[in-house]
């Protein structure tokens, strides 16, 4: 039990002054993108050697934190490839600043077909439960039947050609009927009249007939 203690104190003392022997410095960078020199923002960055601490770039790329002399540092972001940066020792004046360049990441997602029945056996009953639309000529003879037609012409309003054709008909037979009572005004021009005058006078004499 004392040996354990011992060598669990030992390594206790060698880690204590390992990072005693690290001196603390201010890491700071900017991040780009390695293809166009266009700033990677929000960033996740994090310091693989000091208990995988994480930190984040803002959304102008920029990141500072304190760290230590060989920490590694790893860059991580969606769509990116992942880069490490090992700050090294002796830094002069306690301050490191890098520029990161990260190169953009294409992944090829494997087909998917998307089907908008959950089993065959679904998409077999739906399939025989389809009902086809009529193809274009069934289409154009059911809107040419009597029915249709007489429907239509009851629902649907005419048009401006029908109507100029209806009040070009309206307006001639008003004309027509016009110059017709125009024309036989004067009985003496009036055929009928005329008609009835003689049919008046041949029963006329057909009474004398009769009386003598």
């Amino acid at each position: 039990m004392k040996h354990w203690l011992t060598l669990f104190i030992f390594m206790f003392t060698i880690n204590a002054v390992s990072a005693q022997e690290k001196a603390l410095i201010q890491f700071s960078g900017v991040i780009y993108n390695v293809d166009s020199n266009v700033v990677v923002p929000y960033v996740t960055v994090t310091n693989k050697s000091d208990r995988d601490r994480v930190f984040a770039a803002n959304y102008q790329g920029y990141f500072s934190f304190v760290a230590h002399e060989g920490d590694t540092i790893l860059f991580s972001a969606v769509g990116y490839r992942k880069e490490a940066v090992v700050i090294p020792s002796k830094v002069p004046e306690k301050s490191y600043t890098v520029i990161v360049k990260m190169k953009a990441r294409v992944v090829n997602l494997p087909t998917v077909t998307v089907l908008p029945w959950a089993s065959v056996d679904q998409f077999n009953k739906e399939f025989m439960a389809l009902k086809f639309a009529d193809d274009d000529l069934e289409i154009a003879k059911k809107n040419v039947t009597r029915t249709s037609l007489l429907a239509m012409a009851r629902d649907l309003p005419r048009d401006g050609m029908e109507m100029q054709g209806v009040n070009f008909q309206n307006n001639h037979v008003r004309l027509t009927n016009r110059a017709i009572n125009q024309r036989y005004a004067n009985p003496l021009l009036n055929p009928f009249a005329w008609g009835s005058f003689i049919q008046q006078i041949l029963q006329g004499d057909k009474r004398r007939s009769d009386s003598n």
